[in-house]
Parts: C-alpha cells; sequence; structure tokens
C-alpha cells in the first residue's frame, strides 16, 4: 500500500501519517552511514517528515541528519524537516522561549541540518518565565526572515496552546499550528480528550512521539529487557526503570501479548498494529517512528497497509483489551 498524505491540521502542507525521528537512536546508536541509510528507506516508502530537536544528544542528531540528507541529495521540495527549540545549552540565554534564544536556536539548527530553512519549529515545553507574547513574535519573525514555515508546540496544555491562538490573534499573527504530544495505546488522554475541542476550533495538527511506548509495544520486552534493546543501554537505564518499575507493567505486557494476536490476524506484527492504531485517529495528523536499524524502519513503513483493517469491529477487540479509552467531559461530548 501506498504511504497516505495528511494535511497538517488546517494548514495546506501535506505530511506522511508515518513520519521518521532521530531522538534517541542518533549519535548513540547510529552515525552518518548507518542513518543515511534508515533515512533513505524511509524517503522510499513515502516518508516526507524528519522529525529532529535542538536538545537531543547536544544537537549532534542534527548534524547527524543534515549530512545524511546532502549525501542524498533530496530535492529541497520532497521533505520536510523539524526542530524544537527550548534546551539549547546551560548558559543563562541557551534554553527557553526567549526571542533571543528562539531566533538564535533556530539559525543554529539550520547551520546543523546545513539547510536555509526547517519547515516546522515547535516549543519544545512551555516557558513559564517568558511572556507568551514575546514567544508568539519571535516565532513569526523567524516565519517572516523564512527561517521556517510554520511554528507549534510541544507537550503544551490545551489552555496554553489557546493562550498563544489568543495572543496571535490580537496581534494579527500566525498562532501555533502544530502539537507534538505523547501518543499511544497507553497514553492517550490528552490527544483524545484535552485537545478535541481545540483541534475542532483551531485547526491544530498533531505530529504525536512514542507510538510504541518506547518499545513496550512491539511486544520485545514481552520476556525481559533483551540485550541490545534500547533499555539495555546503560545511558537509558532511566528510561529502563521508569518502565519497568511501573507498578502497571506486567498488566501491560498481558495486553500486549493479546493484542499481538490481533495483529498477527491482520497481516502484520505488534509493532505495526500500534503505529497504524496511532495513526488513524482523526486527530493525528503523522506518527513520528523511529529505529536504530534500517529493517526496523522498512518494518514500520509497512504498517500504513494495516490502517485500512481497522474496522469498528476490529477496533471494538482492541478496546476491549486495553480497557482504558478516555471518557470526555460531558460538555466535550459530540452530540
Amino acid at each position: 500500500m501506498d504511504m497516505p498524505y495528511t494535511y497538517l491540521g488546517n494548514s495546506g502542507l501535506k505530511v506522511s501519517v508515518l513520519s521518521y525521528g532521530s531522538w534517541v537512536t542518533f549519535d548513540h546508536q547510529m552515525a552518518v552511514p548507518a542513518a543515511k541509510e534508515a533515512m533513505s528507506a524511509a524517503y522510499d516508502a513515502g516518508c516526507n517528515f524528519f522529525d529532529n530537536a535542538e536538545a537531543y544528544a547536544d544537537g549532534r542528531p542534527e548534524e547527524i541528519m543534515g549530512q545524511a540528507i546532502k549525501e542524498l541529495g533530496w530535492g529541497r521540495d520532497t521533505y520536510i524537516a523539524s526542530t524544537k527549540i527550548f534546551w539549547g545549552g546551560s548558559g543563562p540565554n541557551q534554553r527557553g522561549l526567549s526571542r533571543k534564544h528562539i531566533v538564535e536556536g533556530v539559525r543554529a539548527a539550520c547551520k546543523r541540518l546545513q539547510l536555509e530553512y526547517v519547515a516546522l519549529v515547535y516549543c519544545h515545553r512551555p516557558d513559564p518565565n517568558t511572556p507568551i507574547e514575546e514567544t508568539v513574535r519571535a516565532m513569526n519573525h523567524v516565519i517572516d526572515r523564512g527561517l521556517a514555515f510554520y511554528w507549534g508546540t510541544s507537550e503544551w496544555s490545551a489552555d496554553q496552546i489557546r493562550e498563544a491562538w489568543r495572543v496571535a490573534d490580537k496581534l494579527g499573527m500566525m498562532g501555533p499550528q502544530m502539537e507534538q504530544p505523547q501518543y499511544n495505546m497507553f497514553h492517550r488522554e490528552r490527544v483524545e480528550v484535552e485537545y478535541k475541542d481545540l483541534v475542532r476550533d483551531t485547526g491544530l495538527g498533531t505530529t504525536t512521539w512514542s507510538p510504541l511506548a518506547s518499545g513496550l509495544l512491539t511486544g520485545k520486552y514481552n520476556d525481559g529487557v533483551p540485550d541490545g534493546s534500547r533499555l539495555s543501554l546503560p545511558q537509558y537505564d532511566w528510561l529502563r526503570k521508569t518502565i519497568t518499575e511501573d507498578p502497571d507493567y506486567p498488566a501491560k505486557i498481558d495486553k500486549v501479548r493479546q493484542l499481538s494476536a490481533i495483529a498477527q490476524d491482520l497481516g502484520g506484527n505488534m509493532a505495526q498494529l500500534a503505529l497504524a492504531w496511532a495513526a488513524s485517529h482523526p486527530h493525528v495528523s503523522t506518527v513520528i517512528t523511529g529505529a536504530s536499524r534500517t529493517s526496523q524502519v522498512v518494518e514500520n513503513m509497512k504498517a500504513v497497509s494495516l490502517i485500512p483493517k481497522l474496522t469498528a469491529d476490529v477496533n471494538a477487540k482492541i478496546e476491549e483489551i486495553l480497557g482504558n479509552q478516555p471518557v470526555p467531559p460531558m460538555d466535550s461530548r459530540d452530540g
């Protein structure tokens, strides 16, 4: 099945429903040759959105991605690159969402990526110490200077995004076009409930991350943490503890085992089912995938073939296993 494309919220920009990000794997597990091969596999499968951030491994993943893109020689109008601004360094003006750091951070990211511009730039987290008007004006400055085309947020609350929109409207400027929240079968509330009215009212797009719940939804941790997996790496000991010491960890593993049977019946694997499930939600513009090997990229991109197979009956079986479908408040329900 060919890669489907969706509009990023109510913008005119089309993004592949599955995208590819550098977090975790670039630098720690992949240098330029491996990154180039993996990105090429994603691109050949129809992926057109490649996600990054200044905070990832002190900017090294942006350097790796930029060099890979340069060597691959893709036409600039055939792909979308992004960055996220907040944690640029340890200095007093090297982090946060001040005008100074936003402008300097975007320029530095473009330099690392070896690009004149990024299509998307995100405020990686909200900044309670910077007036939202300053941030809105700075993001619009970056766009007006051609360093980016759209700006958005990552892990902001609905109220914070609404405030940014209110200020942008008052100033006659562009508001946040997209949000990058975590979303997967075990983490649903924000996308499905908190952002529901926001998506309707502002046309917000979402570029979701962690669709596989840090690998839990692949099934590879069903029998413990295997050698060579992300959770086995010393630098991710904190992540392993967060996942395996969760009181709900045994129950989640049991659900993954049950869901794997559904994936098999659909002609796919557990990871593909989790990706297809996330991509099929109407509030999701694109699902950011990650992989430490090209073979994983190839398999992940095949998840698009499962999307049309997620019928009402299949989704009902999935919901019965998950048992965690969020219930929206009465004033947010349709009807």
